[in-house]
């Protein structure tokens, strides 16, 4: 009887771990919530999303009526660490292209690597369909083919990958979510960083320190700022963008002007994915949603840091991620290995930026008022080597917190947790 009733009394979650799950059970006392998308009812979805988006474009004209014959088109797509679904959002986009007399041949689908690796032919044709790859030229953005276009006011240059700045039309696509320093992803970021050269990412990411460069925050955060202002200088002509539901498919879509558009994607994403809590827990568990989000730790950590606005100070996070690529960087590797403690690394990245390495800073940041036990398929010796608890599964690191904080813990789970910013009530009134 016993047994029965404490097991009535558990619950069961389940978090994504590369292409399969790590799941808990745990004392449904000790679960303060589940932080999933708020409720919302979603007219269109998928492809027919994009359309309507098409037909009814903020701040330009048609991109039928805008597009001209003759141009060369650059369409801007996310690389493969991105969820983006471009096989869905790129038919429309080229429908359209078709409607304005625009040939093929023209057209250019670049793939923003920004500082990630390039891809295999597979890669690409997986990102774009088989049908669009046959028909299209598709390309990796090369960062050491850079035309430079200006500076901004920021001192950043704005270097853009050659098949994009010498293109007469650029149409930039990609989704919009919570960023941890550029405040929400989307719009100009397709191409700063995402089409541009090392010197000019890093130049910009080094606006990260900068108090209001943080998830959520648009109209003083820096970064964002110096984002749109190379967007400007470069020229984008047109902007499609999408929202994604957990499960990576599209429930949401803008097109139009790089900024107004953008814009209006981000109202829509905070009402999803902004969720208040009551209060910071002792425990948070939270994960990417599995493959491809949580291929390295470099991705992992978009996770961690939207994680850190829900345990509370002395807390622990636990941060389930496959990781099958290993760190995912090599100078997030370096300045992992080379720090002597974590303090160290903030230290680093205040005085000496560097592209990679930022990340390394922001982890040690968070170590700064939590533990981090991390599931993963890394080597123990090497978690431990950069600050991190290993643990062998999310069971056992959850487990062994509830020993530590006691019967009373609370635990927030974050199933999405680069998706998912909380908020707490009493702070947001602050």
């Amino acid at each position: 009887m016993q047994t029965s009733e404490k097991r009535s009394a558990d619950v069961r979650l389940a978090f994504g771990f590369g292409k399969g799950v790590q799941t808990v059970t745990m004392p449904e006392r000790n679960l303060l919530g589940v932080l999933m998308a708020n409720e919302m009812e979603h007219p269109l979805r998928g492809e027919a999303a994009v359309r309507a988006a098409l037909q009814m474009p903020i701040g330009a004209g048609k991109l039928r009526e805008m597009a001209r014959p003759g141009q060369k088109i650059a369409i801007v797509v996310s690389d493969i660490s991105r969820p983006v679904p471009s096989s869905v959002l790129l038919p429309p986009i080229l429908e359209e292209l078709q409607t304005a007399g625009c040939q093929r041949e023209n057209v250019t689908i670049v793939f923003a690597l920004g500082s990630h690796r390039k891809h295999t032919q597979q890669e690409q044709r997986q990102l774009v369909g088989e049908d669009v790859y046959a028909a299209y030229r598709c390309v990796d953005s090369d960062p050491e083919d850079c035309v430079r276009m200006g500076f901004t006011c920021s001192g950043t240059p704005v270097d853009v990958t050659r098949s994009v700045a010498e293109a007469d039309f650029r149409i930039c696509t990609g989704n919009i979510e919570f960023h941890y320093f550029a405040g929400f992803s989307g719009g100009a970021k397709a191409i700063m960083p995402g089409v541009s050269s090392q010197a000019a990412i890093q130049k910009n990411h080094s606006l990260m320190v900068q108090p209001t460069a943080c998830a959520g925050r648009l109209s003083d955060n820096p970064l964002r700022q110096d984002i749109e202002e190379a967007g400007r200088i470069c020229g984008i002509d047109y902007l499609v963008n999408v929202v994604l539901d957990e499960h990576r498919q599209i429930v949401y879509a803008v097109a139009g002007d790089s900024v107004a558009a953008h814009r209006a994607g981000c109202r829509y994403l905070d009402r999803m994915y902004r969720v208040a809590i009551p209060k910071r827990a002792d425990i948070v568990l939270v994960s990417q949603g599995g493959a491809p989000k949580d291929a390295n730790l470099y991705q992992v950590q978009k996770a961690l840091d939207n994680a850190k606005h829900a345990v509370r100070p002395g807390g622990t996070i636990i941060l389930i991620g496959a990781c099958p690529e290993g760190l995912g960087s090599k100078t997030f590797e370096r300045w992992l290995l080379e720090a002597p403690d974590a303090p160290s690394l903030i230290t680093r990245v205040r005085t000496h930026f560097e592209l990679g390495g930022h990340k390394a800073a922001a982890i040690a940041m968070v170590l700064e008022s939590a533990q981090i036990d991390l599931v993963s398929t890394l080597p123990e010796a090497l978690v431990r080597r950069i600050f991190l608890h290993p643990q062998p599964s999310a069971q056992q690191a959850l487990d062994e917190a509830l020993v530590r904080y006691g019967d009373g813990a609370g635990v927030l789970a974050m199933p999405f947790g680069g998706a998912t910013l909380p908020t707490v009530e009493a702070e947001s009134r602050n």
